[in-house]
């Protein structure tokens, strides 16, 4: 190990620190006091509610536990979106899992929660899996509302998927934990089963003051939308439970009694291997300094079972690496960007990470290869974008980033995104950024992502900034503008932090680059339950 390689590690191995330390700070929720006035009630909380149903020594993975993240301050904030959802193992079956998190503004949704929602919803519907939700929500953060309300994307959405999914034969339980207000009462009803714990469940369009204001009738709660009246009498939920315990246990007993699919996806899987390298030299891999360069292939090879990696088109397009492996058992196909400089066909040395026209051309091909066999996609992302100038543009550099984009777009078969270094301009979209649908996309703790380096983009939005104060004849001095520079330079590389990414859920979660073998195989074993794939088309491509 030499002594880069040392300091690396450092920088990765602190990154991991805050990353433990902000998860552990989310993952209180609403707080100690909140969490409290939960155990008062006998309540478990939502993260002890997950952790008592899903199986023990078991994969979970969470999705969005940073949705939210420094959002929301002026509200009191908002942690993990206010719920928290994963995909995990009860009684042997993978599955989606959603709870409402109560200590969080009484469970209510934001903005956030909404998107978080609708993302988990997403991920059943592309991978058929079933789906169990925990519900304890006061419903719509009405402060908020007309960001939540009314729009396509928003709260509604929700109970509009609610039934696509039964149509499709995705199984729904619900298990009223606490209280089911307004809109959200759809929910447990639109479910195929529906759970409630007597005394703390509750389902009602109005509550008890909504109604007294509305009707003049005087009810309490129980009466209104208890589980007694729920089961006994409107016969709206099917179970009722004296404690959340029991709730749970017959969750369990529910999938455990699940038919198996007739058809799944038949992605290629043997025995999973280990690689050879050692994992843990992830850390000291990628540099502390997001611009210098390193061997992608290091990291591809402490990534594949036995570090085995068959290249494709090996000689050509070279800042692209392409080629197929196994990761955890599951043939795939790997589009990495390569980061150390390299010598193109005509002998002529090309940065890494930057997409070249050869690059984009190979990339294009090799996904549509992996589509005709059915063989999963893994976007390793380090990217800076596509390479500019008038040599690149006058050699159809848009043409061939077209054609890669194509393919991205149209491709059929899983894409799982790892946001690794830098993921910057089209070279995101072309990479299997948020916009193109990967199955799921992880970002490592030293991700950047954004419409351009924060040097670049300082530079530039500094430039435009002085124009302007100079054609209202400000004089500018250099000192002044290279504290301009500083105060640009610091807004824009706020924004193009992981954390930033991970709160507005433009990635799934932040990742140890230890456990990305799990979460690909985790990711691959969801895609497997889907029961066809559409035929794969590109439509019409300049060649």
């Amino acid at each position: 190990m030499n002594l880069e390689h040392n300091k690396n590690e450092d920088v990765m191995k602190l990154a991991l620190s805050q990353l433990r330390q902000r998860f552990d700070q989310v993952a209180l929720g609403g707080g100690k006091k909140a969490i409290e006035k939960q155990r008062e009630k006998k309540k478990l909380t939502a993260r002890e509610r997950i952790e008592y149903l899903r199986d023990e020594n078991t994969p979970f993975t969470e999705i969005g536990a940073f949705a939210g993240w420094e959002m929301y301050q002026e509200q009191g904030g908002c942690p993990s979106g206010g719920t928290v959802a994963g995909i995990g193992y009860i009684s042997g079956r993978q599955c989606v899992i959603v709870a409402n998190d109560q200590t969080v503004k009484a469970g209510a949704w934001f903005p956030i929660t909404g998107k978080k929602n609708l993302r988990m919803q997403e991920i059943a519907m592309e991978n058929h899996l079933p789906v169990v939700y925990l519900v304890d929500s006061a419903g719509v953060f009405l402060p908020m509302q007309d960001e939540i309300f009314p729009d396509k994307e928003h709260f509604g959405r929700i109970f509009r998927n609610n039934a696509r999914m039964s149509a499709i034969g995705i199984p729904q339980i619900a298990a009223v934990m606490g209280s089911c207000v307004a809109g959200g009462a759809y929910l447990p009803i639109m479910s195929d089963e529906t759970l409630m714990v007597e005394g703390n469940g509750s389902i009602f369009l109005a509550g008890p003051y909504l109604v007294k204001a509305a009707i003049g009738e005087d009810v309490d709660s129980e009466t209104l939308g208890g589980a007694v009246t729920h089961t006994a009498i409107s016969g709206i939920a099917d179970y009722k439970f004296d404690t959340e315990q029991e709730c749970l246990d017959q969750v369990k007993r529910i999938m455990a009694k699940l038919g198996h699919q007739s058809k799944v996806a038949g992605f290629d899987r043997i025995t999973p291997a280990e690689p050879t390298k050692p994992a843990a030299e992830l850390y000291g891999i990628i540099p502390a300094d997001a611009t210098r360069a390193y061997d992608m292939l290091d990291v591809i090879e402490r990534l594949v079972d036995k570090s085995e990696f068959d290249q494709f088109k090996q000689d050509y397009g070279k800042t692209i690496i392409c080629g197929y492996a196994r990761i955890d058992g599951w043939a795939v196909g790997i589009v990495a960007n390569q980061r150390k400089m390299v010598k193109s066909k005509k002998g002529e040395m090309q940065m890494g990470g930057v997409i070249y026209n050869d690059s984009a051309d190979k990339a294009a091909r090799f996904i549509m290869n992996c589509n005709q066999k059915k063989i999963p996609l893994v976007f390793l992302q380090d990217v800076t974008g596509f390479m500019v100038g008038s040599r690149s543009e006058q050699s159809g550099i848009i043409k061939d980033g077209a054609k890669m984009v194509n393919a991205v777009a149209n491709s059929v078969v899983p894409k799982i995104t790892i946001v690794i270094g830098n993921s910057y301009g089209a070279g995101n979209y072309a990479m299997c950024g948020k916009a193109y649908d990967p199955r799921f996309i992880y970002a490592w703790p030293g991700a950047k992502i954004a419409v351009m380096g924060g040097e670049q983009a300082a530079k530039t939005l500094l430039q435009i900034q002085v124009a302007g104060m100079k054609a209202k004849g400000k004089e500018v001095t250099p000192e002044e503008e290279q504290q301009l520079l500083n105060e640009i330079k610091g807004r824009y590389e706020q924004q193009t932090s992981p954390y930033y990414a991970a709160a507005r859920l433009w990635v799934d979660a932040i990742i140890d680059p230890m456990h990305t073998r799990q979460v690909i195989s985790e990711g691959l074993a969801a895609a497997n339950h889907q029961p066809h794939m559409l035929p794969f088309n590109t439509g019409v491509i300049q060649v």
